[in-house]
């Protein structure tokens, strides 16, 4: 497999974990994470992931308005982001494919199959 470098971003420590060790033993990628969307928008300046696994909840800045940020960011505006969310509603749903992200990965996700989602959603596979 292509080694790739990982920017996971969520508030939950279990959840980045979880996430970290499936990417890092199923796919052998370079992992990176990120607890809030302020340092979501450092690290991906200075790392350069090649995606980022976005949480949509967040205190404070909220996954929204960190993919805005980074967007708006000509340092940032090139990498592709994936929001993982519970927030599945179609209005919902609706409103993140608007945005331009690369996807969306639900919550519960499948941890075998999180890097055939990444990959798909990245255009990789």
């Amino acid at each position: 497999m292509t080694s790739r470098r990982i920017l996971v971003v969520d508030d939950e420590e279990r959840i980045r974990e979880v996430v970290r060790l499936c990417l890092i033993k199923l796919a052998q990628w370079d992992v990176i994470t990120a607890e809030s969307g302020a340092e979501a928008i450092r690290i991906a300046a200075t790392e350069q992931p090649d995606v980022i696994l976005l949480d949509v909840s967040m205190p404070g800045m909220d996954g929204v308005e960190t993919f805005q940020h980074l967007q708006h960011n000509a340092q940032t505006q090139a990498i592709p982001v994936i929001f993982l969310t519970a927030k599945v509603q179609p209005m919902e749903q609706a409103e993140y494919k608007t945005l331009g992200g690369a996807g969306l990965i639900m919550k519960p996700f499948d941890p075998i199959q999180i890097v055939q989602e990444i990959n798909r959603l990245a255009g990789w596979s």
